[in-house]
């Protein structure tokens, strides 16, 4: 359970399962003393994750999930947010915005645990792309960023032996005995169901 509610929400109970700490619904990686969607009020409030720990440790990390990598359970490795909706700029108020608070994408580049994540894989390409920008499966599709970052560019550019990938044929050209971070978004969205999978534009 959530601490305000007994039926809880993926985004808390991820919180308490990689800190130890059981904080509210909809929250990612903050005790319970930050209010929901409350930028300012949540400053201060972050807990450590297991993930982040293990980087202290030198341990190497990583997140690997179906779902957009921004979204609330696979988000709860590495940001530090009062509200799970905040995936993209496009998402945070003006008031977030001035008080401070960054995105979910933005952390997962930026961030001090998500900077240095060695494995990133799952779906959620639009929420890292400008606005405008075509996804490179479904050139219909556009990114969603409004502060005009490229951050898929942006990691690479952290990351001069980093690898980026986000189709099978990629993927299976990876050499993994190669150094350097490996990040792979499959999809603009949620990866596809595995009845779907065969007909994925990509693989």
């Amino acid at each position: 359970y959530n601490t305000d509610q007994q039926t809880p929400d993926s985004a808390g109970t991820a919180t308490a399962m990689l800190s130890g700490v059981k904080t509210r619904a909809g929250v990612i990686g903050v005790d319970p003393d930050a209010p929901r969607a409350a930028c300012a009020e949540s400053i201060g409030t972050e807990v450590p994750s297991l993930i982040g720990l293990a980087q202290r440790a030198g341990m190497a990390t990583g997140v690997v999930t179906t779902t957009r990598i921004t979204h609330a359970t696979p988000a709860a490795a590495y940001a530090h947010t009062p509200e799970r909706g905040w995936e993209s700029d496009a998402q945070l108020s003006a008031t977030a915005r001035a008080e401070g608070c960054h995105d979910i994408a933005r952390q997962l580049v930026e961030g001090a645990v998500g900077a240095r994540l060695d494995v990133i894989m799952g779906g959620g390409r639009l929420h890292f792309l400008p606005a405008g920008q075509p996804d490179p499966e479904y050139p219909q599709r556009r990114g969603l960023r409004r502060d005009g970052r490229d951050l898929i560019a942006q990691w690479q550019a952290r990351h001069a032996d980093g690898h980026w990938v986000w189709n099978q044929a990629q993927f299976d050209a990876l050499d993994l005995s190669a150094p350097g971070p490996i990040l792979a978004l499959f999809d603009p969205d949620h990866m596809k169901f595995d009845h779907d999978r065969p007909r994925d534009r990509a693989g």
